[in-house]
């Protein structure tokens, strides 16, 4: 079936181009699975050797004429070969030396016969696996130019993933969240290094878990690594990679079978070859979210032969566990839903692609423009919209943007510019229209019909949560698909009470000629099922489509199919005449009710295509009948109403985004004016107005680094209400604010949360007391918590309070770098129980402030222990206003000598010092001179003596001190 041509400009950064995404290779369609558009973005990884399990050489060609000579690699020059038997030769003589040297020379030859030809075996694979992935994957099969993947590539931000609770909230609350996380310092991955461990990690990575949302950049990062290799750019030393999605592994559901033959089934090229463990390879598994195998890693069934035959789902769970070809590296990709199918104790490492940071999406336009003056304009008017600049994150809308922008700022196609989500999508499809009537005078149907049904097979599935679409979902909207086959028994399992209706009557052949609007997934293998999948490319297409069906359903037909998907029963029969604010309230209603948010975007799209100026856009793809006496006010008012009885932050978020789709910024240009003035913390605002400080602190742009609370009032109640600001800032300074145990409970939360991006927090002088620390202590123990420094001075804490958090530092000890405890009653005995963290090897902790602590020499004592056990990090100490005298600082001395010692900043302030302890203390630092920086010893009984002791460290030339 011929699919329409489309221009180059016409594609997506990663992986379609049409909005219902077709996948095309040599191997089946998958069955009905959940929607995948990830167009990933990377390079690929560097691997660490791994020691081959006993058995036989990986890959061997099979000849009938020996069998004990294995294919060599770079790897293997140096190395005796490796035969069937598991002996070494002696590198003189295959068969204990009876040979003479003709038959030596035999074998020789034979030797450099087979790894000849296992080398012939490798290039012919790596040159079809470059023919594969050299191109975007595109969904126009006629394509006369393709784009190559290094043309229009562009790297993306991956960094250490945080495993925990499964986020099941809208992806566009995951990619506004994900988009802030990129301004963090967390340590980024180049995908080359994915498989390399940190500088601080030596344990060897095996298997490598990535997650992210649809579209954020996985597929195409696998794609980009695969092709890298074949390249001989990255990774030479693995010397097979075998990329196996999970859409094409789902069709193999019920078969049985080893895994050489699943790998001489989907990769033809090396039918000729054994397949064993000598050799590294890869495997790719692709889309763990679209798994239907029910994947069971407590399963007891044990594989370890790769000639064993087996299901599908037992040798993944086999090959992932390490059962079975433990020396073979292991790659998934997921969305964050799906992630938690795989055990931690299998992934060696989690990462996520948090997509394109601002310097990323400015080249990606470059890159995709190609002209710097129109790439400017595009990027210039982007930066103008928040909420258009925030879904750049995503690759596969900075595809649908440029395909926009670059016609109406390049003048190719004249009106108003978009300016928010609804006006983008809506030109969108307007453009995909334009170029499939360009393309295609004869038309089966008109746009609109097409339009209607796809928009009805749009909202059907999304109210549904559907985002794969198999033959049956088709039907149930009236989809003709007579030259399908259909699934047997994977659609059922997936989309359950399905019925076989044909009420819409979309063809397939019309709806794949509809150029960028669908097409048709169709796999195909020689004696595999024949199938067909579809989905929208990305799930903001889905939801632009769903809501222009409802908000046409209603102008023609005066119909609320909100309400009437909800149950017949609230059908009334009343024949009220029903208005579009009646839709819209459904709409606002249920949204409301969604625990996960998935019907958001939705909402701002059907609010948006209510607006006079999108409504006349709208005519150019479909005649709309009827009129609306809508009052867009009395939707307003509603949704100011939602707002003030104050919902979720994410859902006030939400709600904020839909005013701005109905271009009424009243509520948050009145808050700018606020946030503007110089008394902030004297005003009183209601729940609406702190509603709108949060979503103008998050959507304004500016930079999140520091969340400073004394600018507004200082209470409990304040702080509770500011929380999703807290969240998204790196750094917090809630210090002086009156705060008590009810703002720690709110922060453990935070501390809690994989979203958050807190990385300092500031509560000194507030009165938390010990249940305070307690509270703030359940969140610092959780391994989400990625706090980096602590400020707890002056919060009335006692040993008790110390106690609940040295508890949490041995629970989460890897993160935290500074520690400020000053000004609290902590004494020896608290003092005692920190000391049991701080020698624990793990604990990286490079700061700590116990100024003013009533410690003496007692807990001085257990301090110095710890330090001596684990001198290396601790960088900064301050026992300034401490009872310490003499022996403690003799016993500090101690450590100060231990050439293991880094400490920079040692503060002695008020210690009760006198010569004897500066004499113990300046012997100290004639042993170890290279480090010290500031050494603070006022208010002490140091005398002349004291200070000539310490003169004759200064005059060393070795010494570092700066301040004195």
């Amino acid at each position: 079936m011929e699919t329409p041509h489309q221009d180059t400009n016409d594609r997506p950064p990663c992986l379609s181009q049409s909005l219902i995404h077709m996948r095309t290779s040599e191997s089946p369609a998958p069955s009905c699975v959940s929607m995948k558009s990830d167009q990933s973005m990377g390079q690929p990884p560097q691997f660490k050797d791994r020691h081959p399990s006993p058995g036989r050489s990986l890959i061997q060609i099979k000849r009938p004429v020996t069998s004990c000579v294995s294919m060599k690699s770079d790897a293997s020059i140096g190395h005796p070969p490796m035969f069937r038997d598991g002996h070494h030769s002696n590198g003189h003589s295959v068969l204990q030396g009876t040979r003479d040297r003709k038959e030596q020379k035999i074998i020789t030859d034979r030797e450099h016969g087979n790894d000849s030809d296992a080398m012939k075996v490798q290039e012919n694979f790596k040159l079809n696996m470059k023919q594969k992935f050299q191109c975007l994957n595109e969904v126009i099969t006629n394509q006369e130019t393709p784009t190559l993947l290094s043309e229009i590539y562009t790297e993306l931000c991956i960094t250490e993933g945080d495993s925990g609770e499964v986020n099941n909230e809208h992806e566009v609350r995951q990619i506004e969240a994900a988009l802030r996380r990129t301004a963090t310092k967390d340590t980024p991955i180049k995908c080359n290094d994915i498989f390399k461990p940190l500088s601080d990690q030596n344990k060897p990575i095996r298997t490598v878990l990535t997650k992210g949302v649809a579209g954020i950049g996985k597929t195409v990062s696998v794609q980009k690594f695969i092709l890298d290799w074949t390249e001989g750019k990255a990774n030479q030393d693995v010397h097979f990679i075998f990329p196996l999605p999970f859409r094409e592994l789902n069709l193999m559901k019920y078969q049985k079978l080893s895994l050489v033959d699943l790998l001489h089934t989907r990769f033809k090229e090396i039918k000729e070859m054994e397949i064993s463990r000598s050799h590294k390879v890869l495997f790719i598994f692709d889309g763990l979210d679209e798994c239907r195998l029910t994947l069971d890693f407590q399963s007891a069934v044990r594989l370890d032969d790769v000639t064993q035959s087996s299901s599908v789902k037992v040798l993944l769970t086999n090959l992932i566990k390490g059962n079975l070809l433990p020396s073979a590296l292991i790659w998934i990709t997921s969305r964050p839903a799906a992630a938690d199918q795989i055990p931690s104790e299998c992934v060696d490492r989690l990462t996520e692609v948090r997509g394109f940071s601002d310097p990323q999406k400015e080249e990606y336009f470059g890159k995709r423009i190609r002209d710097q003056s129109l790439t400017d304009r595009i990027i210039t008017h982007l930066k103008t919209s928040r909420s258009l600049y925030i879904m750049c994150h995503i690759p596969v809308f900075c595809w649908i943007s440029a395909t926009v922008l670059e016609r109406m700022l390049g003048e190719a196609e004249s009106g108003e510019t978009p300016k928010t989500l609804t006006q983008m999508y809506t030109h969108f499809l307007i453009i995909q229209t334009k170029i499939m009537r360009e393309k295609y005078v004869k038309k089966q149907k008109t746009d609109e019909e097409i339009l209607l049904k796809l928009g009805r097979l749009a909202f059907q599935q999304l109210m549904k949560g559907k985002l794969i679409f198999c033959v049956k979902d088709l039907r149930e909207c009236g989809i003709n698909i007579k030259e399908a086959s259909v699934y047997s028994g994977v659609c059922t399992q997936i989309f359950r009470s399905v019925k076989d209706l044909r009420e819409c009557g979309i063809d397939v052949k019309e709806a794949s000629v509809y150029s960028g609007v669908c097409t048709q997934i169709f796999r195909e293998e020689s004696g595999l099922h024949q199938s067909k999948v579809y989905c929208f490319v990305h799930l903001g297409i889905q939801e632009h489509l769903a809501a222009l069906y409802v908000h046409l359903t209603f102008m023609t037909q005066k119909k609320n199919v909100l309400k009437q998907s909800l149950s017949s029963k609230l059908r009334s029969f009343r024949r009220k005449e029903i208005t579009i604010s009646d839709v819209h309230k459904s709409a606002v209603d249920q949204t409301l009710q969604s625990k996960n948010g998935h019907l958001d975007l939705f909402l701002r799209f059907l609010l948006g295509l209510s607006l006079e100026s999108n409504r006349t856009l709208i005519q150019e793809l479909v005649t709309q009948t009827g009129s609306s006496s809508h009052s867009q006010e009395e939707t307003v008012q509603y949704i100011k109403k939602k707002i003030s009885e104050n919902p979720s932050a994410e859902k006030s978020i939400n709600l904020f985004h839909c005013l701005n789709e109905l271009d009424d910024r009243s509520l948050v240009e009145e808050v700018q004016q606020y946030l503007q003035s110089d008394s902030l913390n004297q005003r009183t605002l209601s729940s609406s107005q702190w509603s709108a400080v949060v979503f103008v602190l998050l959507t304004s742009g500016d930079d999140l680094d520091k969340f400073v609370l004394q600018k507004y009032n200082r209470s409990d109640d304040v702080l509770l209400k500011l929380l999703p600001v807290v969240a998204e800032s790196r750094s917090a300074d809630l210090s002086s604010c009156n705060l008590t145990k009810k703002s720690c409970a709110a922060l453990t939360s935070v501390l809690s949360s994989e979203s958050s991006s807190l990385r300092e927090l500031n509560l000194a002088y507030n009165k938390l007391g010990d249940s305070g620390v307690k509270l703030l202590s359940a969140g610092l123990e959780n391994p989400l918590c990625k706090l980096e420094t602590l400020r707890l001075s002056g919060c009335n804490i006692t040993d008790a309070g110390c106690s609940a958090l040295t508890s949490a530092l041995k629970s989460n000890l890897s993160h935290l770098r500074e520690l400020h405890l000053s000004y609290n009653h902590l004494r020896d005995s608290g003092v005692k129980l920190l000391s049991a963290v701080l020698e624990n090897p793990l604990c990286n902790l490079e700061t700590l402030g116990l100024y003013n602590c009533n410690i003496t020499d007692e807990g001085c004592a257990a301090l110095t222990s710890a330090l001596k056990s684990n001198p290396s990090h601790m960088r900064e100490l301050n026992l300034s206003y401490n009872k310490l005298e003499d022996s403690g600082v003799k016993l500090l001395s101690a450590v100060l000598e231990n050439p293991l010692c880094k400490l920079e900043t040692l503060w002695l302030r008020v210690c009760s010092i006198t010569d004897e302890g500066c004499a113990a203390l300046t012997s100290a630092l004639k042993s170890n001179l290279s480090h010290l920086r500031v050494l603070d010893l006022s208010e002490n009984k140091l005398g002349d003596s004291g200070v000539k002791l310490l003169s004759a460290v200064l005059e060393n030339p070795l010494c570092k001190l700066e301040t004195l």
